[in-house]
């Protein structure tokens, strides 16, 4: 395994590598970009990396689906860290283009959503054509195979380009998470402000399946920071549940959530407790506190021994 090489959603420029570059160990990493999501989880499942930085929540968009579905399938992996960063578009082009020139446009999925509204306004004829990511778009303007891309302002001089437009975002709060992923190993300490990832399995199809894997968290008092449903490949109605909770899974009332959900469903996927990056320490409700789990475990003894009241 190299030790020293961290991957990314590449090429060169992207808003992943820029997220990757705030950590403070990426100064001492070789840094390598990937050419997909899955091609950067798979080098590190190969042991060509020692993790991968990828996104998987957009504010605008949510959950990036390449991200969530690679998590859940596969030879396992675990979240270590995560990533918040602003996101604002800049419209890259060829130099000398002005804007009644741009009739094709590119960018990652996940960008388009997030510009919809200006492109209605300011390009409204543009055709727009995915990329696989917002760099990888810069790159195939610099081709010549599209007229201007939704990137990041920084992509513009790896690629020959010049910024036509920037600051561009329907939603000027867009923030996108990335995680940095590795293979499985020890969790991380608690912080006291955590997050806790997992994906589960419905054992049957029936009313209130998922509400019953739901209140495996309620009744402990356990947040859900997100929660998505992805199709498990199996058929039609076949889904798994992607989740965020709040706290480390050494955390009482994280622990006991997890262990009902691993005794009602089919599989569980631990995929890590990890800092938040905004570092907001989770809320724990009256009655779900660790000392609060101890002392109700130190009364059921007691009342093994016959002294239970109080």
């Amino acid at each position: 395994m190299s030790a020293t090489r961290y991957t990314y959603l590449g090429p060169a420029g992207t808003f992943t590598e820029a997220a990757l570059r705030t950590l403070p160990e990426a100064a001492t990493r070789e840094l390598v970009p990937s050419v997909s999501v899955p091609a950067a989880l798979d080098a590190v499942r190969s042991g060509e990396a020692a993790a991968a930085l990828v996104p998987i929540e957009n504010s605008v968009e949510g959950g990036v689906t390449a991200t969530l579905d690679e998590l859940a399938a596969g030879t396992p992996l675990m979240i270590y860290r995560e990533v918040l960063l602003p996101i604002a578009f800049a419209l890259l082009v060829r130099p000398g283009t002005a804007l009644a020139d741009v009739k094709t446009v590119s960018g990652h999925p996940v960008a388009q959503p997030q510009v919809r509204r200006w492109l209605s306004a300011n390009l409204p004829e543009a055709h727009w054509e995915s990329a696989a990511s917002n760099a990888d778009a810069a790159r195939l303007v610099q081709e010549g195979r599209f007229d201007g891309a939704f990137a990041g302002e920084f992509a513009a001089s790896l690629y020959g380009l010049e910024p036509l437009a920037t600051d561009i975002h329907d939603a000027s709060s867009a923030t996108t998470r990335f995680v940095l992923v590795g293979r499985p190993g020890r969790t991380a300490a608690p912080t006291g402000a955590d997050k806790t990832s997992s994906v589960f399995w419905l054992a049957d199809d029936h009313p209130g399946a998922l509400l019953e894997l739901l209140q495996e968290f309620a009744v402990r008092g356990v947040n859900l920071m997100r929660i998505e449903s992805r199709p498990t490949g199996e058929g039609l109605g076949q889904y798994c549940f992607s989740v965020d909770a709040e706290g480390h899974i050494t955390d009482r009332r994280v622990s006991e959530a997890l262990m009902g959900l691993h005794r009602i469903c089919p599989k569980v996927r631990f995929l890590g407790s990890y800092p938040r990056a905004d570092k907001v320490p989770a809320e724990v409700r009256p009655g779900t506190s660790d000392a609060e789990f101890s002392s109700a475990a130190d009364w059921l003894s007691r009342c093994l021994d016959g002294r239970g009241e109080g």
